[in-house]
């Protein structure tokens, strides 16, 4: 009946999707090509501190619209259960009106609901920006130090020679810079 605020973080598991050929237990390896970097910006989110700020404040901001729906929703759920207990004791033009009335409610906690989702995505997508921001000197700056010519995304990388793997340099550099960011709910806007 009521769909539940459904909300994915965008920072769910540090390893992400692991390449195929890991999987098998048999990586590819090969020698280290000179000026080939790896990063995986999916684990610096979810290792860097900011990045477990991050998801912790959002999962708070979360559970506060979630119990905020729940709470508008309960005595909702208990005119639908008085409804359908009395329901054949109505006539046909009050059981209709009735079932109206109860579905005006729902619809409306529905947008309520989809509202929030909406806020909670923009204030992830804005949270995230603001670590982006944060990281991008600290992952320019560990380039430079490793001497790299190309910055590869390693989570799209089949197989190979990982040793060009900056990942971690750039959390320990995004820790040293910041831990924490401030952020609430933002506005509501319109759906789309």
């Amino acid at each position: 009946m009521s769909r539940t605020l459904i909300f994915a973080l965008a920072v769910s598991a540090a390893a992400g999707a692991a390449p195929a050929f890991a999987q098998t237990g048999e990586p590819l390896g090969g020698p280290a090509i000179p000026g080939i970097c790896l990063i995986s910006q999916q684990a610096v989110l979810v290792n860097a501190k900011v990045g477990v700020a991050v998801t912790a404040r959002l999962q708070q901001l979360v559970a506060t619209a979630q119990a905020e729906v729940d709470k508008e929703r309960a005595p909702i759920d208990a005119s639908i259960k008085a409804f359908q207990a009395g329901q054949a004791k109505m006539t046909p033009a009050a059981a209709q009106k009735e079932q109206a009335s109860l579905q005006a409610r729902l619809q409306a906690i529905q947008a309520k609901a989809d509202g929030r989702s909406r806020q909670i995505e923009a204030t992830r997508a804005k949270a995230l920006q603001r670590v982006d921001q944060d990281a991008q000197p600290v992952i320019a700056q560990v380039y430079k130090a490793h001497g790299c010519g190309l910055l590869v995304d390693r989570n799209v990388v089949l197989g190979g020679n990982m040793s060009g793997d900056i990942t971690a340099d750039v959390v320990k550099g995004l820790d040293a810079k910041v831990q924490t960011i401030a952020f609430d709910l933002e506005p509501a806007s319109p759906a789309k």
